[in-house]
């Protein structure tokens, strides 16, 4: 006993008062992944963070960085001023004491806390997802799940930004949404969180005892879930008709092809039917001069027999008609090309008086 309390008091010491936050004491599924939140000052910004793998910080062993490659990986976020390390592939051996750790120079001092890790085929406390969304306005629930041993333990859910935790039952507050906690006393409890506002975006963890399963809350605008909420329906309805919503009083709405690629099929729409009706209209076009020349040379060659008539006297032409004479007529001459195997008839002027 005396041993885990020297333990405990010079870890206590080692951290002193510095500004680094993280968990205490998580438990993940063996052959699972988890990912743990670091929260440090705005001061280090600029640094490089570091995840070291040891009990004792003067002779840890540093396993991820966000300037190296090495068995985990950190992520940085220098506008929140928190970095996550993601834990992948946990085995038993992985239980063990590990620091979220920042190296400072002369001016600034090393920052760092120190956490428990636990890694078991069932662990204590576990939660369905790690990482939830919701939109501005609207709720969310996270279950929480915890095994026999811990049933009369203190079941919270607690914000990682600030260490406010709520317990069992409803919690309502002005800058906050409404948090209400529920326990079935069947191993599992229920967060739920109402009228969410963008403030309330970031890590979140539930807390069993002494036993802490990390949660990330993600918060969209109005407008960002309305979006994706036609994005979504605009693999269930026609492209055409994307903008147009699936309800009764949507008759009167009209298809707006606002997106490029709407444009291009109206494009293509309109191709695929102006081309063949401009071949037709162009086929249509030379029948008719086609026809027009046809009847052209018929007028040309005008009538067989005209009259003209001059003053008092009435003057009649015949005109002279070569035809070809047929085999069985004796009295006319097969034609071909020459003048004389034509038959010439003669007609004479008459006039009249």
């Amino acid at each position: 006993m005396a041993r885990p309390l020297i333990l405990f008091g010079v870890l206590l010491y080692t951290a002193g008062t510095l500004s680094m936050k993280t968990l205490d004491h998580v438990t993940v599924r063996e052959g699972g992944s988890i990912t743990i939140p670091c929260l440090y000052d705005n001061q280090y910004k600029q640094n490089t963070k570091y995840w070291c793998e040891g009990y004792f910080w003067n002779y840890c062993k540093i396993t991820a960085s966000t300037n190296a490659i090495r068995k985990w990986t950190i992520t940085d976020y220098p506008a929140d001023s928190i970095f996550t390390v993601k834990l992948n592939n946990l085995k038993s051996s992985d239980s063990k004491y590990y620091w979220c750790a920042i190296i400072g120079n002369h001016a600034e001092p090393d920052d760092r806390k120190y956490l428990y890790v636990t890694v078991k085929k069932a662990p204590d406390v576990s939660v369905v997802n790690s990482s939830v969304s919701g939109h501005e306005g609207g709720d969310i629930s996270v279950q929480c799940f915890y095994s026999s041993g811990y049933k009369n333990e203190v079941k919270q859910w607690c914000r990682y930004k600030d260490q406010s935790c709520y317990t069992v039952g409803r919690t309502n507050t002005s800058q906050n949404s409404s948090v209400q906690i529920s326990d079935d006393g069947r191993r599992s409890f229920t967060v739920l969180m109402t009228g969410l506002r963008l403030t309330d975006f970031g890590w979140y963890y539930c807390s069993v005892g002494d036993l802490q399963v990390p949660v990330h809350l993600l918060v969209q605008r109005d407008n960002e879930s309305k979006s994706m909420s036609e994005s979504d329906d605009a693999g269930q309805f026609p492209s055409t008709c994307k903008n147009q919503t699936a309800s009764k009083d949507s008759e009167d709405s009209k298809c707006s092809p606002n997106d490029p690629s709407d444009q291009m099929d109206w494009i293509f729409l309109l191709l695929y039917t102006a081309v063949p009706l401009l071949l037709l209209l162009m086929l249509v076009l030379v029948i008719w001069r086609l026809v027009q020349k046809h009847n052209g040379a018929l007028t040309k060659r005008g009538p067989d027999i005209c009259s003209v008539a001059e003053g008092q006297k009435a003057v009649t032409y015949d005109t002279v008609v070569f035809k070809k004479a047929n085999k069985h007529e004796p009295n006319q001459v097969s034609i071909s090309h020459s003048p004389e195997q034509f038959e010439v008839i003669y007609s004479t002027l008459n006039l009249h008086q």
